[in-house]
């Protein structure tokens, strides 16, 4: 089930007993890969820490996870592909050779990345990933840095923004691949789409 910002989102509800733990999105993400790979129920992950847990308020504290105070959020599960490489993740994928000049290409399912509001329309339990391809000069990405901790970047005429559940991408020139923080390696085509949900817990 997918949901719309402004309805209700989560329950009140501890992480279970066999629940993860976890303090990156990597680890999140990796636990989702392990689940699917032996086609067994994707687990009940309590978040501590990255992007993810940001962007749903996580506030990084282990014992709330355990107790009436946690809350679960739904969240959604993506795939990204590039050659014969295949990995899961929970908050971004990022495509580029440099923050500062030529194409930067990213799909994010979480708002942030460290401490930048990259996407602040993003919800990442509404089935959808919050695609950007940037163009900007050198010069307008130092002004749009100053802009990122608040997420006032975009609107912007040279960021194209879409929304969607599935996307096949392809480069000019071979482009270094990170899903959830981690390289891939690179490659000119990529495709990302949202597999499913699993529940998290902050």
């Amino acid at each position: 089930m997918t949901v719309e910002r402004g309805e209700p989102w989560g329950r009140s509800a501890p992480l279970p007993p066999d629940g993860l733990v976890v303090s990156s999105d990597a680890a999140a993400s990796g636990a989702a890969a392990a689940a699917l790979a032996a086609q067994t129920p994707l687990p009940v992950v309590g978040l501590l820490a990255g992007d993810l847990c940001r962007t749903v308020g996580g506030p990084g504290d282990r014992d709330r996870l355990h107790t009436d105070d946690a809350v679960t959020l739904t969240i959604d599960v993506c795939e990204v592909v590039l050659d014969d490489a295949r990995r899961v993740f929970v908050a971004h994928v990022i495509a580029r050779r440099s923050w500062w000049h030529g194409r930067l290409w990213a799909a994010l399912n979480a708002e942030w990345i460290g401490d930048w509001d990259v996407a602040p329309r993003a919800h990442p339990g509404d089935g959808l990933l919050d695609v950007m391809d940037v163009s900007l000069s050198t010069r307008d990405r130092v002004r749009a840095r100053r802009r990122l901790a608040s997420g006032t970047h975009v609107p912007h005429p040279k960021i194209r923004q879409q929304r969607i559940a599935s996307i096949d991408v392809e480069f000019d020139r071979p482009m270094r691949v990170w899903a959830d923080g981690v390289l891939m390696g690179e490659s000119r085509a990529i495709s990302v789409r949202v597999l499913g949900q699993m529940d998290v817990v902050v």
